[in-house]
């Protein structure tokens, strides 16, 4: 371990935080990747492999593994990747700082429908705050390919703190002042990936999924609206852009429960067998809740519920879907 406090932290160690790690790590002395598991800081620190998240892909030797949450106490700025159900849990658990916290999770709690913000702000109101949100795979990050984010922070001083430490050669971040639009383009963009998992696994062709995919966006335009995120952070690479690579691949964990759906298997069988953690299961029903309360009309977000309550199947939703009222696209 370095003499010298590392700048960056990482908390948690699937497939997206050690990716995170590994570009990150690009320039720094020492990068600090907290993981809960003990077989995955040994074969970080010894073999400089994550095997149990993210096999094949060699780290670098400058990111340090560790249980110990005292260890990031020094760090400037923290990325929390934790499932978001977890992250208040989180948030308690760390050592008292002044690091930013930049939120990685993509979700609404389940308990108080709050964002990962507002439960930021209820467990660490003193913390500057951002949010890296964006079209990205795991994998991808890892190898270094390129790719372009939004990080969101709560003032342009935070920005001007975090972009020479999140800035790579091959992770380009935008900077946005939108925290709550980072925030609902992730959230509602992993329930819609699962909406066309679901067409890709039912056979309904490419239609369909360019259908689900434009409508989806509007079901997100919507529900950022009322939650107060803009239109034109929505419609970038926070959004629109996450939401096209999510609902276009089996590299999205949604994307691909949904396809299990739509082929015809139980929701409970396909979470109960996967080690990671498909975000939009949880979210789903928060969203759904959520926007009613609101008055909001989220129809493909339903239909999602619906299917992961295995109240229906795929082919009946869908017809259900396109028998509702021919109004205004705009609508």
């Amino acid at each position: 371990m370095s003499d010298m406090p590392a700048k960056m932290g990482v908390i948690g160690a699937g497939a997206w935080g050690t990716a995170l790690a590994q570009v990150l790590s690009e320039g720094q002395d020492e990068l600090l990747l907290w993981a809960r598991e003990t077989n995955v800081v040994a074969q970080i620190n010894d073999a400089h492999e994550n095997k149990a998240f993210l096999p094949s892909h060699p780290l670098r030797q400058n990111i340090q593994a560790t249980q110990d949450m005292s260890a990031l106490a020094q760090c400037e700025a923290l990325l929390i990747v934790t499932p978001a159900q977890h992250l208040r849990a989180t948030l308690k658990a760390l050592p008292d700082s002044n690091a930013v916290l930049i939120l990685c999770s993509k979700g609404i709690e389940e308990a108080t429908q709050q964002l990962m913000s507002e439960v930021v702000h209820d467990i660490r109101p003193d913390n500057r705050l951002a949010v890296l949100s964006g079209p990205t795979f795991a994998h991808e990050v890892a190898q270094g390919l390129p790719t372009a984010l939004t990080l969101a922070c709560d003032t342009e001083e935070t920005w001007k703190k975090l972009y020479p430490l999140v800035a790579k050669s091959t992770f380009r971040p935008y900077f946005s002042d939108d925290i709550v639009g980072a925030e609902i383009g992730g959230a509602v963009k992993n329930v819609l990936a699962i909406g066309c998992g679901i067409v890709e696994g039912a056979g309904l062709g490419q239609n369909a999924r360019a259908s689900i995919i434009s409508r989806g966006f509007a079901e997100m335009l919507r529900y950022g609206a009322a939650r107060g995120a803009r239109s034109e952070t929505l419609s970038g690479l926070c959004g629109l852009g996450d939401l096209v690579l999510t609902c276009s691949s089996t590299s999205s964990r949604n994307f691909s429960l949904g396809k299990g759906l739509g082929e015809g298997q139980s929701a409970k069988a396909l979470l109960t067998d996967r080690a990671t953690v498909a975000e939009g299961a949880s979210t789903a029903p928060v969203l759904q809740q959520d926007a009613k309360a609101r008055g909001i009309d989220m129809p493909i977000v339903d239909a999602v519920c619906a299917l992961l309550a295995g109240e229906t199947d795929s082919r009946s939703i869908v017809a259900q879907l396109m028998g509702r009222p021919l109004v205004s696209e705009q609508r």
